[in-house]
């Protein structure tokens, strides 16, 4: 779940199966019912059709709340980006960075700062098109050291610069889930 409908789309399922849930939020649910085989399964093929799935490995539940944390904060964040996410993530998880990174690049095929550039990027793209920060607001605000470092990650990522994407009629930009 990347979003608050998601989130109210996975309430609706249970609700529509009749579980009772302590909290549903970013890649995470907690139900109070125990689930026998056949309400796990009817539970799972709910969610699949509404376009969620159901994990219980526990690196895939890891990996999915790595990247949870890192969409909140990049894109739902009220504040801004001024931490750094190694420490962030292992203070969240209560697991070393290095073992998060590792289990990351393993599982997803790229690295934890990869998907928070990929993400930073699709962040500054929406700045952007709101038109209400210049770049040196839209640097600060995602905590990159200059102007120019942004323009440059932003041009690797995007084969464009910051100012030439704000002057492009048609913006691209891609749905969180798509995001690596």
């Amino acid at each position: 779940m990347v979003s608050n409908r998601c989130k109210l789309a996975v309430k609706t399922v249970l609700k529509t199966l009749d579980l009772h849930f302590v909290l549903v939020d970013l890649g995470e649910v907690d139900i109070m019912e125990d689930l026998s085989g056949d309400a796990l399964l009817t539970l799972k093929m709910a969610l699949l059709d509404a376009g969620f799935e159901l994990m219980d490995d526990k690196k895939a539940v890891l990996i999915e709340k790595i990247k949870n944390i890192i969409i909140e904060m990049v894109h739902h964040s009220k504040e801004d980006v001024h931490v750094k996410f190694s420490h962030f993530l292992s203070e969240k998880l209560h697991h070393d960075y290095t073992y998060l990174s590792n289990m990351f690049s393993e599982v997803q095929g790229t690295t934890i700062e990869q998907f928070i550039i990929a993400h930073k990027i699709e962040r500054i793209k929406e700045l952007i098109i709101y038109g209400e920060l210049n770049i040196s607001e839209i640097a600060w605000k995602m905590n990159y050291s200059s102007v120019a470092h942004l323009s440059n990650q932003f041009k690797k990522m995007t084969g464009l610069s910051p100012s030439h994407f704000k002057q492009l009629k048609d913006k691209k930009r891609s749905p969180l889930e798509d995001i690596m």
